[in-house]
Protein backbone atom coordinates (compact mmCIF):
# COMPACT_ATOMS: atom_id res chain seq x y z
CA UNK A 1 0.00 0.00 0.00
CA UNK A 2 1.45 3.38 -1.01
CA UNK A 3 2.64 5.65 1.79
CA UNK A 4 0.99 9.03 2.47
CA UNK A 5 -2.32 8.26 0.77
CA UNK A 6 -3.75 11.08 2.91
CA UNK A 7 -2.30 14.33 4.17
CA UNK A 8 -4.55 17.25 5.10
CA UNK A 9 -3.36 20.27 7.10
CA UNK A 10 -6.49 21.98 8.33
CA UNK A 11 -8.45 22.27 11.49
CA UNK A 12 -11.87 21.30 10.16
CA UNK A 13 -11.69 20.12 6.55
CA UNK A 14 -15.03 19.16 5.11
CA UNK A 15 -15.33 15.36 5.36
CA UNK A 16 -16.30 14.89 1.73
CA UNK A 17 -13.13 16.67 0.62
CA UNK A 18 -10.91 14.55 2.85
CA UNK A 19 -12.58 11.35 1.63
CA UNK A 20 -12.17 12.42 -1.97
CA UNK A 21 -8.43 12.82 -1.37
CA UNK A 22 -8.23 9.26 -0.12
CA UNK A 23 -10.23 7.82 -3.00
CA UNK A 24 -8.17 9.68 -5.59
CA UNK A 25 -4.80 8.93 -4.04
CA UNK A 26 -4.75 5.14 -3.81
CA UNK A 27 -5.05 3.85 -7.33
CA UNK A 28 -8.86 3.94 -7.44
CA UNK A 29 -9.33 1.07 -4.98
CA UNK A 30 -11.65 1.41 -1.98
CA UNK A 31 -9.86 3.10 0.90
CA UNK A 32 -8.82 0.80 3.74
CA UNK A 33 -10.28 1.32 7.24
CA UNK A 34 -7.08 2.93 8.50
CA UNK A 35 -7.16 5.36 5.57
CA UNK A 36 -10.77 6.24 6.28
CA UNK A 37 -9.90 6.64 9.97
CA UNK A 38 -7.10 9.07 9.07
CA UNK A 39 -9.44 10.97 6.73
CA UNK A 40 -12.09 11.32 9.44
CA UNK A 41 -9.53 12.57 11.98
CA UNK A 42 -8.18 15.05 9.42
CA UNK A 43 -11.66 16.49 8.88
CA UNK A 44 -12.52 16.53 12.57
CA UNK A 45 -15.35 14.01 12.04
CA UNK A 46 -15.32 12.33 15.43
CA UNK A 47 -18.31 10.08 14.84
CA UNK A 48 -17.05 8.58 11.56
CA UNK A 49 -13.59 7.95 13.03
CA UNK A 50 -15.05 6.35 16.16
CA UNK A 51 -17.42 4.12 14.15
CA UNK A 52 -14.42 2.62 12.36
CA UNK A 53 -13.12 1.16 15.65
CA UNK A 54 -14.13 -1.81 17.73
CA UNK A 55 -15.37 0.46 20.56
CA UNK A 56 -17.09 3.53 19.05
CA UNK A 57 -18.24 4.95 22.41
CA UNK A 58 -14.81 4.87 24.02
CA UNK A 59 -13.14 6.10 20.82
CA UNK A 60 -15.59 8.99 20.45
CA UNK A 61 -14.91 10.14 24.01
CA UNK A 62 -11.12 9.90 23.62
CA UNK A 63 -11.01 11.64 20.22
CA UNK A 64 -13.23 14.49 21.44
CA UNK A 65 -11.07 14.96 24.53
CA UNK A 66 -7.93 15.02 22.36
CA UNK A 67 -9.28 17.70 20.02
CA UNK A 68 -10.59 19.76 22.94
CA UNK A 69 -7.38 19.44 24.95
CA UNK A 70 -5.05 20.42 22.12
CA UNK A 71 -7.25 23.14 20.56
CA UNK A 72 -4.91 23.10 17.56
CA UNK A 73 -4.96 25.53 14.67
CA UNK A 74 -4.34 22.69 12.24
CA UNK A 75 -3.60 18.96 12.12
CA UNK A 76 -2.83 16.19 9.64
CA UNK A 77 -2.86 12.38 9.81
CA UNK A 78 -0.93 10.14 7.43
CA UNK A 79 -0.98 6.36 7.02
CA UNK A 80 2.67 5.72 6.29
CA UNK A 81 2.53 1.94 6.48
CA UNK A 82 -0.71 0.02 5.82
CA UNK A 83 -1.96 -3.48 6.30
CA UNK A 84 -3.19 -5.47 9.27
CA UNK A 85 -0.59 -3.59 11.30
CA UNK A 86 -0.26 0.01 10.29
CA UNK A 87 1.54 3.23 11.27
CA UNK A 88 -0.35 6.49 11.75
CA UNK A 89 1.70 9.70 11.61
CA UNK A 90 0.23 12.80 13.32
CA UNK A 91 1.28 16.41 12.86
CA UNK A 92 -0.33 19.10 15.05
CA UNK A 93 -0.02 22.83 14.40
CA UNK A 94 -0.43 24.41 17.85
CA UNK A 95 0.02 27.99 16.62
CA UNK A 96 2.89 30.50 16.50
CA UNK A 97 5.32 27.92 15.11
CA UNK A 98 4.60 25.31 17.78
CA UNK A 99 4.44 21.89 16.10
CA UNK A 100 4.07 18.39 17.52
CA UNK A 101 4.78 15.31 15.40
CA UNK A 102 4.61 11.65 16.39
CA UNK A 103 3.65 8.20 15.12
CA UNK A 104 1.42 5.49 16.56
CA UNK A 105 0.83 1.83 15.73
CA UNK A 106 -2.53 0.16 15.13
CA UNK A 107 -4.12 -3.08 14.07
CA UNK A 108 -6.95 -3.91 11.69
CA UNK A 109 -9.21 -6.77 12.82
CA UNK A 110 -12.31 -8.42 11.39
CA UNK A 111 -15.50 -8.14 13.41
CA UNK A 112 -18.67 -9.85 12.11
CA UNK A 113 -17.19 -9.91 8.64
CA UNK A 114 -16.21 -6.21 8.64
CA UNK A 115 -12.78 -4.71 9.08
CA UNK A 116 -12.38 -2.46 12.10
CA UNK A 117 -9.50 -0.79 13.91
CA UNK A 118 -8.78 -2.50 17.19
CA UNK A 119 -9.52 0.26 19.64
CA UNK A 120 -6.69 1.39 21.87
CA UNK A 121 -6.36 5.03 23.06
CA UNK A 122 -2.64 4.77 22.23
CA UNK A 123 -3.71 4.77 18.58
CA UNK A 124 -4.29 8.53 19.02
CA UNK A 125 -1.25 9.44 21.14
CA UNK A 126 1.58 7.19 22.31
CA UNK A 127 0.98 6.09 25.92
CA UNK A 128 -2.62 7.33 26.04
CA UNK A 129 -4.99 5.09 27.98
CA UNK A 130 -8.58 5.11 29.19
CA UNK A 131 -7.67 7.10 32.30
CA UNK A 132 -5.77 9.92 30.62
CA UNK A 133 -5.97 12.60 27.98
CA UNK A 134 -3.69 15.21 26.41
CA UNK A 135 -3.68 18.95 26.92
CA UNK A 136 -1.83 21.88 25.37
CA UNK A 137 -0.84 24.60 27.81
CA UNK A 138 1.38 27.70 27.72
CA UNK A 139 4.13 27.62 30.32
CA UNK A 140 5.92 30.39 32.14
CA UNK A 141 9.03 30.52 34.20
CA UNK A 142 9.48 32.31 37.49
CA UNK A 143 7.18 35.35 37.36
CA UNK A 144 8.99 38.69 37.29
CA UNK A 145 8.54 41.44 39.82
CA UNK A 146 7.56 45.07 39.36
CA UNK A 147 10.15 46.99 41.35
CA UNK A 148 10.58 50.51 42.69
CA UNK A 149 13.53 52.72 41.84
CA UNK A 150 15.50 51.33 44.81
CA UNK A 151 14.90 47.70 43.77
CA UNK A 152 12.21 46.95 46.34
CA UNK A 153 9.33 44.92 44.91
CA UNK A 154 6.09 46.83 44.42
CA UNK A 155 4.06 44.10 42.71
CA UNK A 156 4.53 40.33 42.67
CA UNK A 157 2.48 37.37 41.55
CA UNK A 158 0.50 36.07 44.51
CA UNK A 159 -2.23 33.53 45.16
CA UNK A 160 -5.68 34.98 45.85
CA UNK A 161 -8.87 33.14 46.73
CA UNK A 162 -12.23 33.77 45.12
CA UNK A 163 -15.09 33.26 47.56
CA UNK A 164 -17.86 31.99 45.27
CA UNK A 165 -21.43 31.58 46.47
CA UNK A 166 -23.90 29.13 44.98
CA UNK A 167 -27.60 30.11 45.14
CA UNK A 168 -27.96 27.72 48.07
CA UNK A 169 -25.41 29.58 50.23
CA UNK A 170 -26.78 31.40 53.27
CA UNK A 171 -25.67 35.09 53.17
CA UNK A 172 -26.46 35.44 56.89
CA UNK A 173 -23.75 32.87 57.66
CA UNK A 174 -21.20 34.11 55.10
CA UNK A 175 -21.40 37.88 55.69
CA UNK A 176 -20.15 37.93 59.34
CA UNK A 177 -16.94 36.20 58.24
CA UNK A 178 -16.25 38.62 55.37
CA UNK A 179 -17.42 41.92 56.88
CA UNK A 180 -14.36 42.41 59.14
CA UNK A 181 -12.21 42.33 55.99
CA UNK A 182 -14.57 44.16 53.63
CA UNK A 183 -16.97 46.29 55.72
CA UNK A 184 -19.28 46.94 52.77
CA UNK A 185 -20.24 43.26 52.62
CA UNK A 186 -23.50 42.53 54.44
CA UNK A 187 -26.06 39.75 54.32
CA UNK A 188 -28.32 42.12 52.41
CA UNK A 189 -25.65 42.98 49.84
CA UNK A 190 -24.91 39.28 49.26
CA UNK A 191 -28.62 38.51 48.87
CA UNK A 192 -28.85 41.29 46.32
CA UNK A 193 -25.87 39.92 44.37
CA UNK A 194 -27.38 36.44 44.31
CA UNK A 195 -30.76 37.76 43.25
CA UNK A 196 -29.23 39.61 40.30
CA UNK A 197 -27.30 36.48 39.23
CA UNK A 198 -30.50 34.61 38.22
CA UNK A 199 -29.52 31.32 39.79
CA UNK A 200 -25.85 31.46 38.82
CA UNK A 201 -22.99 31.51 41.36
CA UNK A 202 -21.45 34.86 42.28
CA UNK A 203 -18.02 35.88 43.53
CA UNK A 204 -18.59 37.62 46.83
CA UNK A 205 -15.00 38.81 47.23
CA UNK A 206 -11.42 38.04 46.23
CA UNK A 207 -9.05 37.79 49.20
CA UNK A 208 -5.32 37.73 49.70
CA UNK A 209 -3.87 34.76 51.52
CA UNK A 210 -3.23 36.80 54.67
CA UNK A 211 -6.91 37.77 54.80
CA UNK A 212 -8.50 34.41 54.08
CA UNK A 213 -6.14 32.23 56.12
CA UNK A 214 -7.89 32.82 59.48
CA UNK A 215 -11.36 32.11 58.04
CA UNK A 216 -10.63 29.63 55.22
CA UNK A 217 -11.74 26.51 57.12
CA UNK A 218 -14.95 28.12 58.37
CA UNK A 219 -15.85 29.43 54.91
CA UNK A 220 -15.13 26.08 53.27
CA UNK A 221 -17.45 24.34 55.73
CA UNK A 222 -20.46 26.49 54.76
CA UNK A 223 -22.76 24.71 52.28
CA UNK A 224 -22.84 26.48 48.93
CA UNK A 225 -19.48 28.23 49.41
CA UNK A 226 -16.69 27.38 46.97
CA UNK A 227 -13.13 28.65 47.40
CA UNK A 228 -11.11 28.96 44.18
CA UNK A 229 -7.42 29.87 44.20
CA UNK A 230 -5.93 31.96 41.40
CA UNK A 231 -2.56 33.57 40.70
CA UNK A 232 -2.65 37.35 40.25
CA UNK A 233 -0.23 40.26 40.14
CA UNK A 234 -0.75 42.28 43.32
CA UNK A 235 0.98 45.02 45.25
CA UNK A 236 3.23 43.70 48.00
CA UNK A 237 1.69 46.24 50.37
CA UNK A 238 -2.08 46.01 49.99
CA UNK A 239 -2.40 49.57 51.32
CA UNK A 240 -0.41 50.87 48.34
CA UNK A 241 -2.57 52.11 45.47
CA UNK A 242 -1.91 54.02 42.27
CA UNK A 243 -3.58 54.31 38.88
CA UNK A 244 -0.23 53.42 37.29
CA UNK A 245 -0.45 49.86 38.62
CA UNK A 246 -3.02 48.88 35.98
CA UNK A 247 -0.66 49.88 33.16
CA UNK A 248 2.27 48.19 34.86
CA UNK A 249 0.20 45.02 35.22
CA UNK A 250 -0.52 45.10 31.49
CA UNK A 251 3.19 45.55 30.75
CA UNK A 252 3.99 42.67 33.12
CA UNK A 253 1.50 40.44 31.30
CA UNK A 254 2.98 41.38 27.93
CA UNK A 255 6.38 40.25 29.19
CA UNK A 256 4.90 37.00 30.47
CA UNK A 257 3.19 36.32 27.15
CA UNK A 258 6.30 37.13 25.11
CA UNK A 259 8.48 34.83 27.21
CA UNK A 260 6.00 31.97 27.50
CA UNK A 261 6.96 28.41 26.58
CA UNK A 262 4.55 25.60 25.82
CA UNK A 263 3.88 22.01 26.65
CA UNK A 264 1.68 19.12 25.61
CA UNK A 265 0.90 17.21 28.78
CA UNK A 266 -0.49 13.78 29.47
CA UNK A 267 -3.11 14.37 32.16
CA UNK A 268 -4.09 11.44 34.38
CA UNK A 269 -7.53 11.10 35.97
CA UNK A 270 -5.99 11.91 39.37
CA UNK A 271 -4.71 15.25 38.02
CA UNK A 272 -1.04 14.29 37.72
CA UNK A 273 0.74 15.29 34.52
CA UNK A 274 3.88 14.64 32.56
CA UNK A 275 5.14 16.47 29.48
CA UNK A 276 5.07 14.81 26.08
CA UNK A 277 6.37 17.73 24.04
CA UNK A 278 7.10 21.41 24.30
CA UNK A 279 9.70 24.08 24.82
CA UNK A 280 10.62 26.14 27.86
CA UNK A 281 10.26 29.89 27.55
CA UNK A 282 12.87 32.47 28.46
CA UNK A 283 12.40 34.07 31.89
CA UNK A 284 10.63 37.41 31.68
CA UNK A 285 12.76 40.28 33.05
CA UNK A 286 11.75 42.25 36.11
CA UNK A 287 10.10 45.59 35.44
CA UNK A 288 12.20 48.30 37.06
CA UNK A 289 10.14 51.43 37.49
CA UNK A 290 11.10 54.98 38.38
CA UNK A 291 8.61 55.10 41.27
CA UNK A 292 9.98 56.30 44.60
CA UNK A 293 8.20 54.27 47.28
CA UNK A 294 8.77 56.89 49.97
CA UNK A 295 7.30 59.67 47.82
CA UNK A 296 4.46 57.43 46.65
CA UNK A 297 3.54 56.63 50.23
CA UNK A 298 3.83 60.30 51.22
CA UNK A 299 1.56 61.32 48.35
CA UNK A 300 -1.07 58.72 49.24
CA UNK A 301 -1.00 59.73 52.90
CA UNK A 302 -1.29 63.42 51.97
CA UNK A 303 -4.56 62.75 50.15
CA UNK A 304 -6.11 60.18 52.46
CA UNK A 305 -8.18 62.57 54.57
CA UNK A 306 -9.63 64.62 51.69
CA UNK A 307 -13.33 64.03 51.06
CA UNK A 308 -13.31 65.19 47.43
CA UNK A 309 -11.49 63.45 44.56
CA UNK A 310 -7.82 64.44 44.79
CA UNK A 311 -4.56 63.56 43.08
CA UNK A 312 -0.81 64.17 43.24
CA UNK A 313 1.67 63.54 40.42
CA UNK A 314 5.41 64.00 41.02
CA UNK A 315 8.20 63.96 38.43
CA UNK A 316 11.98 64.35 38.43
CA UNK A 317 12.65 67.31 36.11
CA UNK A 318 16.21 66.30 35.23
CA UNK A 319 15.17 62.92 33.79
CA UNK A 320 11.39 62.85 33.42
CA UNK A 321 11.18 59.97 35.88
CA UNK A 322 7.70 59.51 37.32
CA UNK A 323 8.27 59.45 41.07
CA UNK A 324 4.72 59.20 42.43
CA UNK A 325 1.17 59.04 41.12
CA UNK A 326 -1.44 59.01 43.87
CA UNK A 327 -5.15 59.62 44.17
CA UNK A 328 -7.64 59.03 46.95
CA UNK A 329 -10.63 56.67 47.04
CA UNK A 330 -13.17 59.23 45.74
CA UNK A 331 -10.87 59.81 42.76
CA UNK A 332 -10.45 56.07 42.19
CA UNK A 333 -14.23 55.83 41.82
CA UNK A 334 -13.95 58.18 38.81
CA UNK A 335 -11.01 56.46 37.12
CA UNK A 336 -7.32 57.38 36.69
CA UNK A 337 -7.92 61.13 37.00
CA UNK A 338 -4.32 61.81 38.05
CA UNK A 339 -3.15 60.77 34.59
CA UNK A 340 -6.05 61.35 32.21
CA UNK A 341 -8.64 63.51 33.99
CA UNK A 342 -9.04 66.86 32.24
CA UNK A 343 -10.02 69.95 34.24
CA UNK A 344 -9.66 73.73 33.87
CA UNK A 345 -6.25 74.47 35.43
CA UNK A 346 -7.22 77.92 36.67
CA UNK A 347 -4.44 80.19 37.82
CA UNK A 348 -1.74 77.49 37.58
CA UNK A 349 -2.03 78.19 33.83
CA UNK A 350 -0.71 81.70 34.49
CA UNK A 351 2.74 80.11 34.22
CA UNK A 352 1.95 79.61 30.52
CA UNK A 353 0.31 83.01 30.08
CA UNK A 354 3.23 84.80 31.69
CA UNK A 355 5.71 82.83 29.58
CA UNK A 356 3.84 83.81 26.40
CA UNK A 357 3.79 87.48 27.41
CA UNK A 358 7.49 87.50 28.28
CA UNK A 359 8.40 85.80 24.97
CA UNK A 360 6.27 88.29 23.03
CA UNK A 361 8.38 91.10 24.47
CA UNK A 362 5.29 92.80 25.89
CA UNK A 363 6.61 92.88 29.45
CA UNK A 364 9.46 92.04 31.78
CA UNK A 365 9.08 90.79 35.36
CA UNK A 366 9.51 94.39 36.53
CA UNK A 367 6.99 95.99 34.20
CA UNK A 368 4.41 97.82 36.33
CA UNK A 369 0.86 96.77 35.47
CA UNK A 370 -2.57 97.51 36.93
CA UNK A 371 -4.16 94.89 39.21
CA UNK A 372 -7.68 96.23 39.92
CA UNK A 373 -10.09 94.16 41.99
CA UNK A 374 -12.32 93.63 38.99
CA UNK A 375 -12.27 94.73 35.37
CA UNK A 376 -14.41 94.30 32.31
CA UNK A 377 -12.11 92.89 29.64
CA UNK A 378 -13.64 92.28 26.21
CA UNK A 379 -17.12 91.95 27.70
CA UNK A 380 -16.08 89.49 30.39
CA UNK A 381 -16.13 90.83 33.95
CA UNK A 382 -12.94 89.46 35.49
CA UNK A 383 -12.64 89.61 39.31
CA UNK A 384 -9.70 88.80 41.51
CA UNK A 385 -10.27 86.41 44.39
CA UNK A 386 -12.44 88.28 46.89
CA UNK A 387 -11.95 91.32 44.58
CA UNK A 388 -8.55 92.16 46.10
CA UNK A 389 -7.00 95.28 44.56
CA UNK A 390 -3.23 95.83 44.42
CA UNK A 391 -3.30 98.96 42.34
CA UNK A 392 -0.32 99.10 39.97
CA UNK A 393 2.44 96.58 40.71
CA UNK A 394 5.33 94.85 38.92
CA UNK A 395 4.40 91.77 36.92
CA UNK A 396 6.23 89.48 39.36
CA UNK A 397 4.04 90.79 42.20
CA UNK A 398 0.86 90.38 40.15
CA UNK A 399 1.94 86.79 39.39
CA UNK A 400 2.74 85.96 43.01
CA UNK A 401 -0.64 87.27 44.18
CA UNK A 402 -2.46 85.71 41.22
CA UNK A 403 -4.03 88.81 39.69
CA UNK A 404 -6.68 87.65 37.24
CA UNK A 405 -7.24 91.15 35.95
CA UNK A 406 -3.56 91.63 35.11
CA UNK A 407 -3.30 88.33 33.24
CA UNK A 408 -6.53 88.86 31.33
CA UNK A 409 -5.39 92.27 30.11
CA UNK A 410 -1.97 90.84 29.13
CA UNK A 411 -3.49 88.07 27.03
CA UNK A 412 -5.75 90.33 24.96
CA UNK A 413 -2.83 91.71 22.95
CA UNK A 414 -1.28 88.27 22.25
CA UNK A 415 -1.72 86.38 18.95
CA UNK A 416 -4.41 83.66 18.82
CA UNK A 417 -1.81 80.87 18.93
CA UNK A 418 0.47 82.40 21.57
CA UNK A 419 -0.94 80.44 24.51
CA UNK A 420 -1.07 77.05 22.70
CA UNK A 421 2.55 77.52 21.57
CA UNK A 422 3.71 78.50 25.05
CA UNK A 423 1.80 75.56 26.55
CA UNK A 424 3.45 73.09 24.15
CA UNK A 425 6.87 74.38 25.24
CA UNK A 426 5.99 72.99 28.68
CA UNK A 427 4.53 69.72 27.36
CA UNK A 428 0.89 70.75 27.79
CA UNK A 429 -1.17 69.63 24.79
CA UNK A 430 1.54 67.19 23.70
CA UNK A 431 0.67 63.47 23.68
CA UNK A 432 3.16 60.87 24.87
CA UNK A 433 3.42 57.14 24.28
CA UNK A 434 5.14 55.94 27.43
CA UNK A 435 5.68 52.25 28.31
CA UNK A 436 3.82 51.47 31.52
CA UNK A 437 1.99 54.80 31.58
CA UNK A 438 -1.18 56.04 29.88
CA UNK A 439 -1.50 59.82 30.04
CA UNK A 440 -3.29 62.83 28.59
CA UNK A 441 -1.64 66.19 29.21
CA UNK A 442 -4.39 68.62 28.26
CA UNK A 443 -5.84 70.80 25.55
CA UNK A 444 -5.05 74.43 24.76
CA UNK A 445 -6.84 75.42 21.55
CA UNK A 446 -6.07 78.69 19.74
CA UNK A 447 -8.03 81.61 21.20
CA UNK A 448 -9.35 83.27 18.07
CA UNK A 449 -11.06 86.21 19.78
CA UNK A 450 -9.86 88.61 22.47
CA UNK A 451 -12.68 87.37 24.74
CA UNK A 452 -11.46 83.77 24.31
CA UNK A 453 -7.90 84.87 25.16
CA UNK A 454 -9.19 86.45 28.37
CA UNK A 455 -10.73 83.12 29.43
CA UNK A 456 -7.67 81.10 28.43
CA UNK A 457 -5.27 83.47 30.19
CA UNK A 458 -6.64 82.46 33.60
CA UNK A 459 -6.97 78.75 32.80
CA UNK A 460 -10.68 78.81 32.03
CA UNK A 461 -12.72 78.61 28.85
CA UNK A 462 -11.59 75.73 26.63
CA UNK A 463 -8.24 75.20 28.37
CA UNK A 464 -7.97 71.86 30.20
CA UNK A 465 -5.14 70.01 31.91
CA UNK A 466 -4.63 66.79 33.80
CA UNK A 467 -2.70 66.66 37.08
CA UNK A 468 -0.01 64.85 35.10
CA UNK A 469 -0.02 67.62 32.50
CA UNK A 470 0.46 70.34 35.12
CA UNK A 471 3.23 68.34 36.81
CA UNK A 472 4.91 68.23 33.40
CA UNK A 473 4.55 72.01 33.12
CA UNK A 474 6.31 72.42 36.47
CA UNK A 475 9.03 69.93 35.45
CA UNK A 476 9.59 71.79 32.17
CA UNK A 477 10.02 75.12 33.95
CA UNK A 478 12.42 73.52 36.43
CA UNK A 479 14.47 71.72 33.76
CA UNK A 480 14.49 74.36 31.04
CA UNK A 481 12.85 71.97 28.56
CA UNK A 482 10.23 69.25 28.73
CA UNK A 483 11.76 65.96 29.89
CA UNK A 484 10.48 62.74 28.34
CA UNK A 485 8.18 61.17 30.93
CA UNK A 486 9.50 57.78 32.02
CA UNK A 487 7.86 55.05 34.09
CA UNK A 488 10.10 52.09 33.22
CA UNK A 489 13.85 52.58 33.52
CA UNK A 490 15.46 52.95 30.10
CA UNK A 491 12.15 53.31 28.24
CA UNK A 492 11.29 57.03 28.03
CA UNK A 493 8.07 58.25 26.47
CA UNK A 494 7.89 59.48 22.90
CA UNK A 495 6.15 62.76 22.10
CA UNK A 496 3.82 63.13 19.13
CA UNK A 497 5.65 66.28 18.10
CA UNK A 498 8.94 68.09 18.60
CA UNK A 499 8.68 71.49 20.26
CA UNK A 500 11.55 73.91 20.90
CA UNK A 501 11.76 74.88 24.60
CA UNK A 502 11.02 78.29 26.00
CA UNK A 503 14.06 80.64 26.20
CA UNK A 504 16.24 79.92 29.23
CA UNK A 505 15.84 83.45 30.60
CA UNK A 506 12.04 83.05 30.57
CA UNK A 507 12.30 79.86 32.62
CA UNK A 508 14.63 81.63 35.05
CA UNK A 509 12.16 84.49 35.44
CA UNK A 510 9.24 82.11 35.94
CA UNK A 511 11.08 80.17 38.64
CA UNK A 512 11.82 83.43 40.47
CA UNK A 513 8.16 84.45 40.30
CA UNK A 514 7.06 81.01 41.51
CA UNK A 515 9.45 81.33 44.45
CA UNK A 516 7.94 84.72 45.29
CA UNK A 517 4.49 83.07 45.21
CA UNK A 518 5.63 80.91 48.14
CA UNK A 519 7.55 83.55 50.08
CA UNK A 520 5.19 86.48 49.63
CA UNK A 521 2.17 85.41 47.59
CA UNK A 522 -0.79 83.03 47.54
CA UNK A 523 1.27 80.02 48.74
CA UNK A 524 2.70 81.69 51.87
CA UNK A 525 1.38 78.81 53.99
CA UNK A 526 4.32 76.80 52.58
CA UNK A 527 6.94 79.51 53.17
CA UNK A 528 8.76 77.36 55.75
CA UNK A 529 9.91 75.05 52.92
CA UNK A 530 13.19 76.73 51.96
CA UNK A 531 13.53 75.72 48.31
CA UNK A 532 9.91 75.53 47.22
CA UNK A 533 8.58 77.49 44.23
CA UNK A 534 5.02 77.15 43.01
CA UNK A 535 1.75 78.48 41.70
CA UNK A 536 -1.72 78.18 43.17
CA UNK A 537 -4.89 77.85 41.15
CA UNK A 538 -8.65 78.02 41.59
CA UNK A 539 -10.71 76.99 38.57
CA UNK A 540 -14.43 77.44 38.12
CA UNK A 541 -16.38 74.63 36.49
CA UNK A 542 -19.99 73.78 35.65
CA UNK A 543 -22.22 76.77 36.21
CA UNK A 544 -19.36 78.72 37.79
CA UNK A 545 -20.59 78.36 41.35
CA UNK A 546 -18.00 75.71 42.29
CA UNK A 547 -14.25 75.57 41.86
CA UNK A 548 -11.40 73.09 41.75
CA UNK A 549 -8.22 73.71 43.72
CA UNK A 550 -4.66 73.36 42.35
CA UNK A 551 -1.06 73.79 43.35
CA UNK A 552 1.97 73.12 41.16
CA UNK A 553 5.41 73.16 42.72
CA UNK A 554 9.15 72.80 42.20
CA UNK A 555 11.44 71.72 45.02
CA UNK A 556 14.96 71.08 43.75
CA UNK A 557 14.82 68.10 41.39
CA UNK A 558 11.18 67.46 42.22
CA UNK A 559 8.22 68.86 40.30
CA UNK A 560 4.63 68.06 41.18
CA UNK A 561 0.98 68.99 40.82
CA UNK A 562 -1.76 68.69 43.44
CA UNK A 563 -5.42 68.71 42.39
CA UNK A 564 -8.53 68.69 44.60
CA UNK A 565 -11.87 68.57 42.79
CA UNK A 566 -14.60 70.85 44.08
CA UNK A 567 -12.34 72.35 46.75
CA UNK A 568 -13.65 75.92 46.16
CA UNK A 569 -10.15 77.29 46.73
CA UNK A 570 -6.50 76.33 46.44
CA UNK A 571 -6.31 75.87 50.23
CA UNK A 572 -6.88 72.08 50.33
CA UNK A 573 -4.32 71.59 47.56
CA UNK A 574 -1.77 73.69 49.46
CA UNK A 575 -2.42 71.73 52.64
CA UNK A 576 -1.96 68.43 50.77
CA UNK A 577 1.27 69.74 49.22
CA UNK A 578 2.56 70.61 52.67
CA UNK A 579 1.79 67.12 53.99
CA UNK A 580 3.43 65.60 50.93
CA UNK A 581 6.64 67.61 51.22
CA UNK A 582 7.00 67.61 54.97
Amino acid sequence: MAAQCLRSRTNLIVLATASALVLAGCGGSDPSPEQRFAAALASGDVRTAADLTTDPAAASSAITAMFDGLAAQGHSFTVSQGGDSFTLDADWDLGDGKEWRYSTEGKVVTVSGEQRLSWDPALLVPGLDADSTVQFTPTTGKPPQVRASDGRPIMTQQVVTLVNLQPSADPAVVAPLLAPIVPTITAESLRGDLAKADGKPVTAVTLRESDIAPIRARLAAIPGVELVDQARLLTVDKALASPVFADLANLWQEGQDASAGWAVQMVQSNGSTHRLAGQDGTPAPNIDTTLDLNLQTAAENALAGIAQPAAIVALRPSTGAVLAVAQNAPADAQGPIALTGLYPPGSTFKTVTTSAALQAGKVTPDTVLPCPGTENVEGRQIPNDDNFDLGSVPLHTAFAHSCNTTMARLAVSLPADALPRAAEQFGLGVDYVTPGLTTVTGTVPPAETPAARVESAIGQGEVTASPFGMALVAASIAHGSTPAPTMVVGRPGTADRTVAPAPADVDDELRAMMRETVTDGTARILADLPNLAGKTGTAEYGDGKDSHGWFVGIDGDLAFAVFVAGADSSGPALDAAGRFLR
